[in-house]
């Protein structure tokens, strides 16, 4: 039976088959199965396909196994999202990772001071968020490894400095990640690529508004860029400000909820929430949980929304942010 495959499938095969690495080929395999039409004779094709990413993906693990990690861009997922701090040189992104996280990279006056990325845990809602430091994004050269970065990242989060030229820096850097396909989701209209675009949630901060004084300067911004559908957020990386507003909105878009588990006969632990994808049910949770409670569920208790305290529920019911449950095997 014929494949009729379309002619972007063999774009992207070229692509495949010239990657050198174990991660550029898992991105273009994964971006090649995708090109493929669903009908039986792609059956076995795409069955051929999804073993050879298998296969990728163990030999990825059993690498970062061998070798702890093959990359510096290669950073494991933690905590509630992972959410990669991007933009041009010398915009303060090194200054916030730093103020906002455990992290510790280097700042300094001078551009380009990051030449690898850094991970750091933002603590947010009684929950943490994994914040990256990134190389900076210029015209002249980007490194494949960092827009992989940014393509497997949850949100961005796109710096300027709003006391330099912010619409210039904000309209070179979208440049540089649409020419790579990635684009904010506000834009995903926009795109007229032939191939699939990788669709990410982004926030704008505007760095170094220190103070009051800096408020007309944001309104200002806003007001430029009011019909382009940017979220813009004034932040301050050395002063602090404003930096609260900017953890919620992160937490609100990673679109997680925490829900804390009761034992039987014991007051909850308040201090250490699960962190679940809104919309999980009392199975996801008890799967987080452990796989035992997952397998042997029968039901739960729920204090929380929607529910009378302590109302006994289905393993299908759904949980809401701040929810306490206590589950029966």
């Amino acid at each position: 039976m014929p494949t009729n495959l379309p002619p972007e499938y063999f774009e992207v095969e070229k692509e495949y088959r010239a990657a050198k690495t174990i991660e550029e080929k898992i991105v273009t395999l994964e971006e090649l199965i995708s090109t493929i039409p669903k009908h039986k004779g792609t059956d076995h094709l795409r069955a051929d396909l999804r073993r050879r990413l298998s296969k990728l993906k163990e030999s990825s693990k059993a690498q970062k196994r061998t070798t702890k990690q093959e990359s510096p861009f290669n950073i494991d997922p933690e905590g509630a999202g992972q959410v990669a701090v991007i933009g041009p040189p010398n915009v303060g992104k090194s200054a916030l990772v730093a103020a906002l996280t455990n992290a510790t990279p280097e700042v300094a006056e001078y551009p380009y001071t990051t030449w690898t990325p850094t991970p750091g845990m933002m603590p947010v809602a009684n929950v943490q968020v994994q914040l990256i430091d990134t190389p900076p994004l210029s015209a002249g050269f980007v490194d494949p490894q960092l827009l992989d970065l940014i393509r497997r990242a949850d949100l961005l989060l796109l710096v300027v400095d709003l006391q330099s030229f912010p619409i210039q820096q904000l309209e070179d850097t979208v440049a540089i990640l649409e020419e790579n396909r990635i684009l904010a989701s506000h834009r995903q209209a926009l795109y007229d690529g032939a191939r699939r675009p990788y669709i990410k949630p982004t926030l704008v901060l505007a760095n170094k508004c220190d103070d009051e004084a800096c408020a007309e300067d944001f309104e200002v911004l806003s007001e430029l860029l009011a019909e382009d559908g940017w979220t813009l957020i004034p932040v301050s990386a050395s002063t602090g400000r404003n930096v609260e507003a900017m953890k919620r909105a992160v937490f609100d878009i990673l679109g997680v909820i925490r829900v804390y588990a009761k034992p039987p006969g014991r007051e909850p632990d308040l201090g250490a929430p699960f962190v679940l994808a809104k919309g999980s049910t009392v199975a996801d949770f008890a799967g987080k949980v452990h796989q035992d409670f997952y397998r042997n569920l029968k039901a739960a208790r729920v204090w929380g929304q929607g529910v009378f305290e302590g109302q006994l529920v289905g393993r299908d019911h759904v949980l809401h942010d701040g929810d306490v449950v206590e589950l029966r095997i």
